[in-house]
């Protein structure tokens, strides 16, 4: 089959002049400002972000009577809440599986980076933690409880003590270290083991002159001849009211506040009022949000604190405690880990009055604690940012022109280009429109097959076309002096379509679909050969110990 074109004269050596004369930024330029985009993000999304809480948070000041002292004689302690270090207890995946390794990986991966590059370097003479360092701490066995301890040593660098200098480290018991009184009752081995690793779960320390002490609140609202309940109470009973020195009270669970309280602005997630569960048997605790209010009165009037720090929530809440001493600010921390249910993580830095008593007014002591909350880096946000780069990264290298842009005049050339795209667009509807003005002629040959002319809708003078007939089997071809006019063969016994031929086939689609999506593959391949050591690199430059 025999088909008569004509073709434009080529001004392929017009373009390349072009091409040469203007700076052309084509599909490598593209590769190269890309590869350098992502590692602009990597760097900034696994490394720099650590660093930001060092330019927007600081130690805070104390009362301007009692920083008589330079603030650098000022204790400095920071405070971190709720780890809750990921375990198979988590989201119920199995031990050892792969997507639990690697959800472990990465949350433990976070909480090392935010330990070391944005708590650590603000230098605190002692450090903090609010309970829950594990998550599924009394269920987990033996093996796995010292597995999960290992790994948090890991991630707070409690292995390289001894190699820095020794900063002093106070934990608090959680419900996810021990269990609430429910459980513990009858498990008394994971006190034990807890006890083992951390320490007493009912004591008190001095920094400078403020006296902090500590309550295992998940004893507190227990069977009261419970054996850990009478322990905490009898702890808490030996303090006297007549205190000489400012106390804080560290408790896990934090203390009674009505429904719907208002939390500050520092709340991200929805309230969570008041709920108690108790076992059928022996009344013991099985969950509570917050102390009773029985227990949280008794706790502030027997300790008469300034300050009230605790856990548990996994979100910030600040609330005033009304007392017969005056008003009691408790700071509700939330978590330190992206993965326990808060976009926002954080960390809190207290600084605490020092100096001689002699020295220190009554009100000073009233104002020995001043805090500041410190956000840590948004890890959900980025990995959203890291998918949301990766798609338009694709479509670019995808939609990109083999010919690329010019790089001169990037203002002019965008308008040229919305130009060129909206005379694309007007000239495919006038040919479309064109298509359907157009009328069709039957001619019959001498064998009596049908042919099916496509011409113009204006009238052509029939002296200036030369008709031919061929036999069966072969296209009709007819040369016309009107550019416009075309043509199209329909053999009724054959059932052949004969379409304009400048339209591209359907296989020549398919090929040129098949050669963008290689050259696609063959610059992501080369974006990634650069980043993806870069992004390497930058995890396990932080998983190793130092």
């Amino acid at each position: 089959m025999d088909i008569y074109t004509t073709s434009s004269p080529s001004s392929s050596s017009q373009q390349e002049k072009k091409r040469k004369r203007d700076g052309v930024f084509g599909p490598m330029h593209l590769t190269i400002f890309l590869t350098c985009v992502w590692a602009t993000t990597i760097l900034y999304g696994e490394m720099l972000s650590y660093w930001v809480p060092l330019s927007t948070c600081s130690w805070p000041h104390l009362s301007p009577s009692s920083s008589s002292s330079s603030d650098d004689h000022h204790f400095k302690i920071a405070v971190v809440a709720d780890p809750q270090i990921m375990d198979s207890t988590t989201h119920g995946f199995p031990r050892k599986s792969f997507i639990l390794e690697l959800l472990q990986f990465y949350t433990d991966l976070y909480m090392r980076r935010a330990f070391h590059s944005s708590i650590l370097p603000f230098k605190p003479d002692e450090i903090l933690f609010l309970g829950d360092q594990f998550d599924g701490g009394p269920y987990l066995s033996d093996e796995e409880w010292q597995e999960s301890m290992s790994r948090f040593k890991h991630i707070f660098g409690l292995n390289e003590q001894t190699r820095n200098s020794y900063i002093p480290i106070h934990y608090l018991s959680g419900n996810h270290d021990i269990g609430y009184s429910a459980y513990y009752t009858q498990h008394p081995e994971v006190i034990t083991r807890y006890e083992k690793e951390f320490g007493k779960r009912n004591y008190n320390f001095t920094v400078g002159k403020v006296e902090f002490i500590v309550i295992d609140a998940q004893t507190l609202d227990g069977p009261k001849e419970g054996r850990e309940t009478s322990s905490s109470w009898d702890f808490i009973q030996s303090f006297s009211e007549a205190n000489q020195n400012p106390r804080v009270l560290l408790t896990h669970i934090p203390l009674y506040r009505p429904d719907n309280t208002p939390c500050g602005q520092h709340r991200s997630s929805p309230i969570i009022n008041q709920r108690v569960y108790r076992s059928g048997f022996d009344q013991g605790i099985t969950y509570q949000n917050y102390l009773s209010k029985e227990s949280s009165e008794l706790l502030l009037s027997k300790i008469k604190p300034v300050l009230v720090l605790s856990g548990h929530d996994h979100d910030q809440c600040t609330f005033i405690h009304s007392t017969s001493s005056g008003p009691v600010t408790e700071h509700t921390l939330g978590t330190v880990s992206w993965q326990q249910g808060n976009l926002y993580p954080s960390f809190m830095l207290l600084s605490v009055l020092s100096g001689n008593a002699s020295s220190v007014s009554n009100d000073d002591l009233n104002h020995s604690v001043s805090s500041q909350l410190c956000h840590l880096p948004f890890q959900t946000h980025i990995y959203i940012w890291y998918l949301c780069q990766a798609l338009v990264t694709i479509v670019v290298l995808t939609t990109w022109p083999t010919n690329g842009f010019s790089s001169s005049g990037y203002v002019g050339k965008f308008f040229e280009f919305i130009k060129n795209a909206w005379h694309n667009f007007t000239a495919t509807v006038k040919e479309k429109n064109d298509e359907e003005d157009c009328e069709y002629e039957m001619v019959w040959d001498a064998e009596g097959t049908m042919h099916l002319i496509k011409k113009a809708a204006s009238k052509v003078n029939s002296s200036n076309v030369d008709t031919r007939t061929v036999a069966r089997g072969n296209a009709v071809s007819r040369p016309t002096a009107r550019k416009h006019q075309q043509e199209v063969t329909v053999e009724m016994g054959n059932q052949t379509l004969l379409e304009d031929p400048k339209l591209p086939s359907g296989k020549s689609k398919v090929i040129r679909c098949i050669q963008r999506l290689v050259r696609v593959v063959k610059l992501v391949v080369v974006i990634a050969a650069v980043n993806v050591p870069l992004y390497m690199m930058l995890l396990f430059k932080d998983w190793i110990e130092r």
